[in-house]
């Protein structure tokens, strides 16, 4: 099932909604990440009429997110230009997620500064080699590598991800899903296979209405830390004309 599909098939319960994981999302024994954000996004967004763009996200991962899950949301602020909405997913009364949304207006500034460029010379999605194999959830995107499989530098990933099916998403919910796609960066520095698993998650996004051509993102995770087990990254998501649509930072420990 795609994630319209299960967005579609949700049934409500006082603050918010159950949910079905299906087979197709798990990455190991929990959802992908990006999925379980965008649930609880889903539930944000349905929590109070009207309100504006999405402008960060908050998200920890404390337990595994499987099979039925309650998906609820609560306000937590509305002040004159932003609303601020915290959720949690829980499984079996024990909770598995939570979040904090920050929504904003735009308002009046003399500050006009855009300092996040894009690397020179990547590969376009439609030139770009296909990637294969990856976790369960994968295979609901197509992802491709922009300059090869090795990447050059510090430890740091890039692909073009775009998802398979998108139609009826909320372009924020979409994107929320996506973002999340990359392993870490400081993967690349493992000499042995070993699970990894997300703890926290920042993204701040840099437009109220992310857009992009044929679905097209290009995503970046770059790591800056590792030590006994925990790592640190940076994240940038741009749209396919190399606009910035969203940063972020990461923590993931690292069983290897």
């Amino acid at each position: 099932m795609n994630l319209y599909g299960i967005l579609s098939a949700t049934r409500p319960i006082e603050g918010g909604f159950r949910a079905t994981v299906t087979d197709n999302w798990y990455q190991g024994r929990t959802a992908f990440g990006g999925l379980s954000a965008a649930l609880a996004l889903h539930a944000a967004q349905n929590l109070v009429p009207g309100l504006p763009p999405l402008r960060s996200s908050q998200v920890s991962f404390i337990g595994p997110v499987a099979g039925e899950v309650e998906v609820r949301a609560r306000l937590l602020r509305q002040g004159r230009n932003a609303t601020w909405i915290g959720t949690e997913i829980t499984t079996e009364g024990s909770v598995v997620l939570t979040t904090t949304f920050v929504f904003m207006g735009a308002v009046d500034s003399d500050i006009h500064y855009a300092g996040i460029e894009r690397p020179e010379g990547l590969t376009p999605p439609h030139l770009a080699k296909r990637a294969r194999g990856g976790p369960g959830f994968i295979h609901n995107f197509d992802w491709r590598y922009p300059c090869g499989p090795n990447e050059e530098g510090p430890p740091q990933v890039f692909r073009w991800v775009r998802m398979n099916e998108s139609d009826g998403l909320d372009p924020m919910v979409e994107l929320q899903c996506i973002a999340d796609v990359l392993p870490p960066g400081v993967m690349r520095l493992m000499t042995r296979p070993g699970p990894i698993s997300s703890m926290t998650w920042l993204c701040n996004m840099l437009t109220p209405e992310p857009r992009t051509d044929d679905g097209w993102w290009l995503l970046r995770s770059i790591g800056n830390y590792a030590e006994k087990g925990c790592s640190s990254q940076e994240m940038t998501v741009w749209n396919a004309s190399g606009e910035p649509v969203m940063t972020g930072m990461q923590s993931v420990a690292v069983f290897a």
